[in-house]
């Protein structure tokens, strides 16, 4: 075991960061309060190839793992761009991992090339209003008639969806009272969205406004057999290969979310002067964000875990689900922290902080709640009784 930082993990943080730059603060203020998507900060990361980072040299990606992409997700959302950042590029880093797996060569070869290069936008459909985590009730249908399916159903908090051409959708293709297992007889389809099939209507919001969060309705949404991922009736299967890296990459922009706000708390605290001193000087100030910074770093080291063994094909369940626990609490505790420490100037957009706060909080809900991964621990790791 070493520690050694890597040289071109350093040269990932200064590429992102230099494309970061030209992205300050305003303008990330402006896309969340107008609820505008970022392109010209999506354009400039996909001509700067992050965006392909995680997808093969073949196909025209960077061909590097899940521990590069993580750097990179967590140096967006460390530059302020925070999750509205994160949520405009995370689905193209990572959400066509089923397609790079078990997609046909004909699929790959036509639609990899277009993600990496920033051309195709992918949103991932699988949540719906009566189902939530509990994946088996969805009731999404298709059904074929031919050389096509027929999608039929509702989705809910798809994210960009109004922005994006494609959707990797998850439907029921048999019946779930005829399938041995829960899981069976799901399939993963990568569907047109932008089609008078389709029903996208924008869910109002209290933060990470400059990614829309959509409810969509499909009213037999024709899906071409070729554009089915892997084999019909395995689509959880193929989701379940998806979920470890998620989290891994939620966690790394928590971590970023944090890293920001520690730093903007320890600059004001030092510029800020009461009494005839700097308020970083009280220990009240201080020692909380010591501490703070510290809960990141016990965070950051699960989460290079996880994406090492993820990316050397070891079991990593235990480490991604704890990565995304933990980075999650430590990051919105230093939003908390940071909003603190400035008092009513945290409380004020101008600031931006308590954009990072808001933000924040979505990480311990999505895209699994800390209540699941407690469960998951519970079950699968101490070997406890399954409490649902």
């Amino acid at each position: 075991m070493q520690f050694t930082i890597e040289d071109d993990h350093t040269a990932i943080r200064e590429g992102v960061r230099r494309v970061c730059r030209d992205f300050d603060d305003t303008y990330w203020r402006s896309c969340d309060a107008d609820h505008r998507f970022p392109w010209d900060f999506y354009r400039a990361m996909a001509t700067g190839g992050w965006i392909g980072i995680a997808i093969p040299e073949q196909f025209g990606g960077g061909g590097r793992g899940i521990t590069e992409a993580s750097i990179v997700l967590e140096e967006v959302a460390a530059s302020g761009a925070a999750m509205n950042g994160c949520s405009a590029m995370h689905l193209s880093v990572f959400g066509m991992n089923p397609v790079v797996k078990y997609g046909s060569d004909a699929m790959r070869e036509r639609y990899l090339p277009q993600v990496a290069r920033g051309d195709l936008h992918v949103a991932f459909g699988v949540t719906e209003p009566d189902s939530g985590t509990d994946t088996s009730s969805i009731t999404t249908r298709a059904r074929r008639e031919g050389d096509h399916y027929l999608v039929r159903g509702q989705k809910v908090w798809t994210t960009k969806a109004q922005d994006c051409e494609k959707v990797l959708l998850l439907v029921r293709t048999t019946p779930l009272e005829e399938c041995a297992k829960r899981t069976d007889g799901m399939t993963l389809l990568l569907a047109d969205l932008q089609r008078p099939e389709v029903d996208i209507t924008p869910i109002a919001k209290v933060g990470r406004n400059a990614v829309a969060s959509c409810e969509v309705r499909y009213d037999d949404l024709p899906v071409h057999v070729n554009d089915r991922v892997g084999e019909e009736g395995k689509g959880f299967t193929y989701l379940l290969d998806g979920l470890n890296p998620e989290r891994i990459l939620v966690a790394a922009e928590a971590l970023g979310i944090g890293r920001v706000s520690i730093a903007r708390a320890v600059a004001y605290a030092n510029e800020r002067h009461v009494f005839g001193r700097p308020i970083g000087k009280n220990q009240g100030i201080a020692f909380p964000l010591a501490e703070a910074h510290m809960r990141l770093d016990a965070a950051e080291l699960v989460i290079r875990e996880a994406a090492w063994r993820y990316d050397n094909g070891l079991p990593c369940g235990r480490h991604a689900n704890t990565a995304k626990f933990l980075a999650a609490a430590a990051g919105h505790d230093a939003a908390d922290r940071a909003m603190q420490t400035m008092g009513g100037f945290g409380y004020a957009r101008e600031y931006d902080v308590e954009r990072y706060w808001t933000e924040s909080r979505l990480m311990k809900i999505a895209p699994i709640s800390q209540e699941m991964i407690l469960n998951y621990i519970s079950e699968h790791v101490l070997g406890l009784p399954r409490s649902y």
